[in-house]
């Protein structure tokens, strides 16, 4: 048995990226930062790349923007691909499953 599953909860750093692979087939991207305090007291960033597909793109499309506070589970995915200058690079994402908007970073 193995399981892949991620699961976070922190806020969107940009506006999201949507594109059409396929015509009506959605696919948003956008990234998240979760925080946690390291040695000394100092906060650490992580930042997250999260994919969105189908009706899920739409509404992060319509409600989603940097600043959202978001809940997401989905499963660690890692991709290779070249980028203009030839060179092989590795991309980890989460495909997104599951989330819910819990608000903007700045209401109270």
């Amino acid at each position: 048995m193995s399981v892949n599953k991620a699961i976070l909860l922190g806020y969107v750093g940009n506006d999201p990226e949507i594109r059409y692979p396929e015509p009506d087939k959605p696919v948003a991207t956008v990234s998240l930062a979760t925080n946690e305090t390291g040695k000394n007291g100092v906060e650490l960033t992580e930042w997250h790349r999260l994919v969105f597909w189908g009706e899920t793109a739409r509404i992060v499309e319509r409600y989603v923007r940097k600043g959202t506070r978001l809940y997401v589970e989905g499963k660690l995915t890692t991709r290779e691909y070249q980028d203009r200058l030839k060179i092989t690079r590795q991309r980890t994402e989460i495909l997104v499953s599951n989330f819910e908007i819990l608000g903007r970073r700045n209401e109270n």
